[in-house]
């Protein structure tokens, strides 16, 4: 998307009345969630794939965070 679209929609935004812009934040945040949620659920499946489990996860945590280098 070229920046000068980008301007303009933003402008279209600003222009809107207040419970058109809330509506259309709520509508972006539910969006930004469903992709969220979808992401997790790859994330979830390809370290299940990998062999990564919590108890990994917190094992690495620990070492990350309390392990003298």
């Amino acid at each position: 998307m070229r920046q000068s679209a980008v301007k303009e929609i933003l402008q279209k935004i600003d222009a809107l009345p207040l419970k058109d812009r809330e509506r259309l934040e709520r509508t972006l945040a539910a969006r930004a969630e469903i992709e969220w949620k979808r992401l997790a659920r790859q994330a979830r499946a390809q370290a299940r794939r990998r062999g990564i489990d919590q108890a990994a996860i917190d094992r690495a945590v620990e070492q990350t965070r309390y392990v003298r280098r």
